[in-house]
């Protein structure tokens, strides 16, 4: 099983945050945070890289309910979506939420990262 969903589209990085946000959105999650790598690696290490954003993308419902059943859980949220300069376009990538828990011994969050995981594919099935 791989610890990521991908899809690569025709389009900027620009339009490809849009896309990925809106369809993100249409399962209730929101964009709470927005890491621009190659603009860090330049101004801290005067290094060029490709375009490759991190975003972290957050469902309250999901987010209240892992709390509530695992209260350390926050140590690997929110859910990560990468989006990278690729030949072809854009790579998205999400976190697969089943393979991010697998050593979390607690049903209830196994539960939670197969609902997440059903969502998240049809996020990137719709790009």
């Amino acid at each position: 099983m791989n610890y990521y969903i991908n899809k690569t589209i025709k389009a900027n990085l620009e339009t490809a945050t849009m896309k990925i946000t809106e369809e993100l959105q249409k399962e209730g999650f929101g964009i709470v945070t927005r890491f621009d790598v190659n603009k860090a690696l330049k101004e801290k290490l005067n290094v060029d890289f490709r375009e490759y954003h991190i975003l972290g993308a957050c469902n309250p419902v999901f987010a209240l309910r892992s709390i509530n059943a695992e209260d350390k859980i926050g140590t690997i949220l929110p859910c990560n979506v990468l989006l990278q300069t690729v030949d072809k376009g854009t790579e998205i990538a999400v976190i697969n939420p089943i393979s991010m828990i697998s050593g979390i011994e607690n049903e209830e969050i196994k539960i939670i990262a197969n609902e997440i995981y059903d969502k998240m594919q049809r996020v990137i099935s719709n790009l």
